[in-house]
């Protein structure tokens, strides 16, 4: 599956619904003050690292007279969460910032979010349901969905049709197609073991909730229904050998790997394709769409996203001009240029807009280069999805730290060393230690 890419992974997510108060901190509050208000021009610092960025700050600063973007392009998600944390402890953080929704809370909890509800909750009817929710902690606003995560499976046409095996459409049938691809030296899917999101995408697709409030606490449970059904699916294919063990750390080895045929799927969303169209040289047009897989006997139902969709514009507390950075956001969210430029493969990341009606933008947020005639179905595919997706997932305020230590134990799952359940009982007993060790009210 791997999400995971030199622009790092994750996700859009409901992270609403996190009704009382003193839940996300043991370090004061998030509350944020009024936004200072100049009579002159201001200069508004922007950080992020998608393509297509700096054209839209170009765009921006042309059609703006008393407000200016001054954009600093970071390296990755990683890079990001490392260099905010420095500026903030420093008090000279930017005011603007990208970031992904299972960062949110934590950023939150570290009081370094301007609460901005009051200047665009307005608009929260322009925005699908799942994407503004990525952006909210305990009902306010902190920044501004960007993009949404239609989420698929990608294919190869000519493997398949070569080895008689159909697009499979439950994970029970993912698997058996992995059996027949393995007999021909196929592999069906890829983990890297630095990436636990397989792990991750697949139990929120499952119904798991690993983070949830209860009463006054929060509740943890990495040993849910939806989590064992997800770790079934995942122990099977690696213990049957059907995945390939390549680490994105070599990224373009990864994509050799997949034009030559020796992986024959991913689960992605519509900006992972960039990186195909990139680095290929010998599978343009041989590649489908098909639904994401799901549960047998279980409705049509995608993970709440991946990688860079799902991200957010984020206004931080020390930002002097509180207002007009909300403003900014929005307006890099909704004028019809700016989702252009990054719904398109070419010009930005190939991510869907976060928009309630963006069905107009997946012509342009998907390749017909690596598609070929399979380009005009899979539109389709790419539409259905947006309306399958998952809006019940809640990260939780240690998210960070939690993910970094699921990867150890996740590096040992993929090469065998332990089963996908013992790194869920780790991670359960770890993370309610962990939130203990913070001072927050936990369960679990």
């Amino acid at each position: 599956m791997n999400f995971t890419s030199p622009r790092r992974r994750f996700a859009q997510a409901a992270v609403a619904g996190l009704a009382l108060t003193g839940l996300l901190t043991a370090c004061g509050g998030s509350d944020s003050g009024e936004g200072a208000k100049s009579s002159g021009p201001v200069t508004l610092p922007f950080w992020g690292w998608a393509n297509g960025q700096e054209a839209v700050v170009k765009a921006f600063n042309a059609s703006h007279k008393d407000v200016k973007l001054k954009y600093t392009k970071v390296t990755d998600q990683l890079t990001m969460q490392k260099q905010l944390t420095n500026a903030v402890k420093a008090g000279n953080a930017p005011c603007l910032v990208q970031n992904t929704a299972e960062y949110v809370t934590s950023w939150v909890s570290q009081g370094a979010l301007a609460d901005i509800s009051q200047y665009v909750d307005a608009s929260k009817d322009k925005f699908n349901a799942g994407s503004w929710a990525s952006a909210q902690v305990q009902g306010k606003s902190y920044g501004v969905p960007t993009s949404s995560a239609p989420n698929f499976t990608i294919y190869r046409t000519d493997i398949f049709t070569k080895y008689g095996v159909k697009p499979p459409t439950t994970w029970d049938e993912f698997i058996a197609a992995g059996k027949v691809l393995k007999k021909h030296g196929v592999k069906i899917t890829n983990y890297a073991g630095e990436d636990p999101s397989t792990l991750e995408v697949l139990a929120m697709q499952a119904g798991a909730h690993w983070y949830s409030i209860d009463g006054n606490s929060w509740k943890v449970d990495f040993q849910d229904a939806g989590t064992l059904k997800a770790a079934k699916v995942i122990q099977e294919i690696i213990d049957n050998d059907l995945n390939s063990k390549l680490s994105f750390a070599d990224y373009a080895a990864v994509q050799r790997n997949y034009d030559n045929g020796g992986t024959a799927t991913r689960q992605i969303s519509t900006w992972q394709m960039a990186g195909m169209v990139q680095n290929f040289t010998k599978s343009f047009g041989e590649w489908a769409l098909s639904p994401w897989p799901t549960f047998q006997g279980e409705a049509a139902k995608t993970p709440a996203g991946t990688n860079l969709t799902g991200s957010v514009t984020l206004v931080t507390k020390q930002c002097k001009y509180v207002e007009q950075a909300a403003e900014a956001a929005l307006w890099m969210s909704t004028d019809t240029g700016a989702v252009k430029t990054m719904a398109s493969p070419t010009t930005g990341n190939g991510v869907m807009p976060a928009l309630k009606n963006s069905n107009s933008y997946v012509a342009d947020a998907i390749s017909d280069k690596l598609l070929g005639k399979n380009y005009e179905p899979a539109q389709k595919i790419v539409t259905d999805s947006l309306g399958t997706v998952t809006t019940d997932w809640t990260f939780g305020p240690d998210w960070t730290a939690m993910f970094t230590e699921m990867q150890a134990g996740w590096a040992k799952v993929v090469n065998k060393q332990q089963k996908v359940t013992d790194l869920l009982a780790h991670m359960q007993e770890w993370t309610v230690k962990d939130l203990k060790s913070r001072g927050i009210s936990v369960e679990g």
